[in-house]
């Protein structure tokens, strides 16, 4: 089984502080704020700022976030309305290269992402209703819950992420979740 979450990145998350005890409201209400919280935070940039010469833009951060988002609202749509509960993973990097994040301008990303956000937002607040459980590849049994918990993760620590490329404060006037 592969590690996810807590397990992974430690609770709280050893790098972006997420702690993973956050409630469902919290969790749901991050992301649904996330779209407003990038504006805020990058209205400034330009979108090819980065901490690292490894790491990904501003623009690729975002574009990221959007299509996590949309990923798993579209597979946990699938298994609420067709009944299809086995899911596969992604590779992250690889939808990157195969979408050219890199020549995604921030203005679309984030365009996108407050397309994502709340569709998302829509289908996890019906799935958490619903008791949905998805069977993902590598991670075993999924509970609506555990994915609106990671996903919000995803959220945070992407935050945090661009306010280090932005040379921020990590989560400038955003508490820390949970």
């Amino acid at each position: 089984m592969e590690l996810w979450g807590a397990a992974l990145y430690g609770d709280p998350c050893r790098d972006c502080q997420f702690d993973w005890r956050i409630d469902m409201v919290h969790a749901v209400t991050l992301v649904a704020a996330s779209p407003a919280e990038i504006d805020r935070r990058s209205g400034g940039a330009v979108g090819g700022e980065r901490w690292s010469a490894e790491g990904w833009s501003v623009a690729e951060y975002v574009s990221h976030m959007a299509d996590n988002l949309r990923n798993w609202a579209e597979r946990v749509q699938g298994a609420r309305l067709a009944g299809v509960t086995d899911i596969a993973g992604y590779d992250q990097d690889e939808l990157a290269r195969v979408r050219r994040y890199d020549r995604i301008p921030l203005a679309a990303a984030r365009w996108a992402l407050g397309i994502s956000a709340p569709a998302w937002v829509d289908v996890m607040r019906s799935a958490l209703a619903e008791g949905v459980v998805v069977h993902h590849a590598t991670r075993g049994e999924q509970r609506a819950a555990d994915i609106v918990r990671n996903n919000a993760h995803d959220v945070w620590h992407h935050l945090w992420d661009i306010d280090r490329a932005l040379g921020q404060s990590a989560a400038a006037g955003v508490s820390r979740p949970g």
